[in-house]
Formats: C-alpha cells, structure tokens, sequence
C-alpha cells in the first residue's frame, strides 16, 4: 500500500480533512490525535510475542487503531506522527528527549511563524494542544489530581517537561531540539522490548477526551472528570473485561497480552 492511501487513511482514522499547514490546522490534529490514539502497552506486549523488537510498519499501525482500538508508547505514536505532519507540508523535526537515561523517549517539535511547539502524543499526558517552546515562564497543564509544567527553554534550547502528583514530582523529560532520525532510536527501541524494560512488565493503557481521561496502570483504574478523580482497584482476572470496556480494545487480545508478562510490576516509567 502507498504512501498516500496510508496517509490518506490515518486522517480518516481521526476524522480531519487535509488543510494547508497552520497553527489552527496543528491545533486539531494534536487533539484529534490524542483522543483517538490512545498510549497503551498492549500491542507492544502482542508485538513481542509476535518476536518484534521494532516498532509495526505504518500499515500495522493504522490497522491497529481501526480494528482494534490500539495505539502504542511513544516511538510508534511520535513517529508516524511525524511522518503525517511531514506529509501535510509542516515544519517538524523528530527529536529526542533525555529522562532518567537518554533518548529514551521521542518527540516533535514542529515551527509555525518563528515560534516552535512541541507535539507529544507518546507521554500518557493530556497534551491535546501543542505546547509552546518560547516561552518566559512556565506553561502549566491541569488533569485532575495531575500537573504537567513546561518551563522555559534552557541555555542550550532544551525543554523539560515535568508531570507532578498530588505536588510531587513524579515524572519529566527534556526534550532536545536537533532533528534525528528514527533509525538513530533502533537500540533503545530493541531495548524496549527486553524482559527487564517497563513495558514487558507492567500494563498501562490511557485515552484522553476534552475534559476527562480515563488510565488502567497494572491494576488501578482511573477517571478523571474535570477537578473529579475516581480511582478503583481491579484484579489481574479483570483486567481483559476493564480493557474492553472502557477502551474498546478485544478481551481476547488483551488476555493474549497478558499472558506474556508473568508478573505485572509496579514500576513508574
């Protein structure tokens, strides 16, 4: 299948139409992005039994969301990204980002009029606009119990994003602003893909909406409503039932997925 029809098909997937680049036009495929695609470990999980160490091909991508409501972490939900953003004339460079260890997680950073925004579909956060890199104080971002802060850019142009819980900071990243290739990520996507990382070992899954948010990571489910949080704790039995329900995906494929992972660790990645 051809570039065109794909590319033509992702943006069917999010119900937008092709437009001239512009920051309105950027505007909405963040948010339609982020709504439809959810950040899940899932199909990573079925990849690896499938004995994939890379991220799927476009085509597989796009096949997972429209059959069965799958997404993917960062490198797959980034990427084809930005290839779309590239096929509908932006300017935006792949970029890395450092967290505990370094580029271990992707982002975009795409140029309208002189200013530059970081596109993020990959983090689990409800970034469904794209975030301001010019800034002169912090651009903070509310989902319930959850914020998110982007400072300013530093004195080599790099951007931290931190995510706080309950006031505590929880999580961060510091995005890079020179543009790279995919092919530069292929160790530490392998990497992704062995026993020990994250996401061979826990189960996370996250879809946003306008003003609410819904998570299952490894047993703890939360709803998020505007300010109302609701949290409930479920058992490793249900959780193929909870993943259909509440984010469409198939019980069947889920358990599959969970079959693979012997013990769901509590690990914060």
């Amino acid at each position: 299948m051809n570039h065109t029809i794909l590319f033509d098909k992702y943006l069917t997937l999010l119900g937008i139409e092709a437009a001239e680049p512009s920051y309105e036009f950027l505007c909405k495929l963040v948010k339609a992005h982020l709504i439809k695609i959810p950040f899940e470990n899932i199909s990573k999980l079925l990849f690896k039994k499938q004995r994939m160490n890379y991220i799927p091909t476009l085509q597989t991508f796009l096949e997972g969301i429209e059959k069965y409501n799958f997404g993917g972490t960062c490198y797959t939900n980034n990427y084809y990204f930005y290839l779309l953003l590239e096929y509908l004339g932006f300017d935006v460079k792949l970029c890395g980002a450092d967290m505990k260890n370094p580029d271990v997680h992707l982002v975009n950073i795409v140029k309208i009029d002189w200013q530059e925004f970081i596109v993020d579909g990959g983090y689990a956060a409800p970034f469904l606009e794209p975030l301001p890199r010019d800034l002169n104080t912090d651009f903070v971002i509310n989902n319930g119990s959850e914020k998110y802060i982007v400072n300013p850019k530093d004195e080599n142009r790099k951007t931290k994003v931190e995510q706080y819980s309950e006031n505590k900071l929880q999580h961060w990243y510091t995005a890079k602003p020179q543009p790279r290739k995919i092919e530069e990520f292929r160790r530490v996507i392998e990497d992704s893909y062995t026993g020990d990382s994250t996401f061979m070992n826990e189960i996370r899954i996250v879809r946003f909406d306008d003003n609410s948010s819904v998570s299952l990571r490894n047993f703890m489910l939360k709803e998020t409503i505007g300010a109302s949080v609701q949290t409930v704790k479920v058992n490793r039995d249900e959780l193929p039932a909870v993943a259909q329900e509440k984010f469409g995906m198939p019980d069947s494929l889920v358990k599959e997925a969970l079959d693979s992972v012997k013990e769901i660790k509590d690990i914060y990645d």
